[in-house]
């Protein structure tokens, strides 16, 4: 009897990379980015995005140690697979989150939308967190 087997981890790219930023907005009206989460391995793999610990620094640095695979600038020319959603919008403060949540096969990509609607003057700034199983 053969019995084989390769061990593998989670390889992805996000796009764009951090920070983004809407500029000015005008109050009471919508902006609109989209961020593109994109699955790179062999495997299937669920994501969750939640707002960021208030040590997000801490976090950080300890998931750079875990192997996960820096954010690339590369578009790849595969065919890529739908991925399924699985959870609504997360608000935080002026930005909207939709998906949340969700399953990306290999080689496949899920477009996450951040929308901005400009409620009181200033600045709003907050940190997302993707969390992403097995990297």
């Amino acid at each position: 009897v053969r019995v084989s087997a390769r061990a593998v981890y989670s390889k992805y790219s996000i796009e764009p990379a951090s920070p983004i930023n809407f500029g000015a907005v005008l109050k009471g009206t919508k902006k609109t980015r989209t961020i593109v989460l994109e699955n790179k391995g062999v495997l299937n793999f669920n994501f969750c995005i939640q707002q960021a610990p208030k040590d997000a620094s801490a976090l950080k640095s300890r998931s750079s140690k875990k192997g996960e695979s820096a954010p690339s600038a590369a578009k790849h020319s595969m065919e890529r697979k739908s991925s399924s959603v699985t959870q609504g919008p997360l608000n935080l403060g002026m930005f909207t989150v939709s998906p949340c949540s969700g399953s990306i096969g290999p080689w496949g990509q899920q477009k996450i939308t951040v929308e901005c609607l400009a409620g009181q003057e200033g600045t709003c700034k907050e940190q997302l967190c993707i969390d992403i199983t097995s990297r």
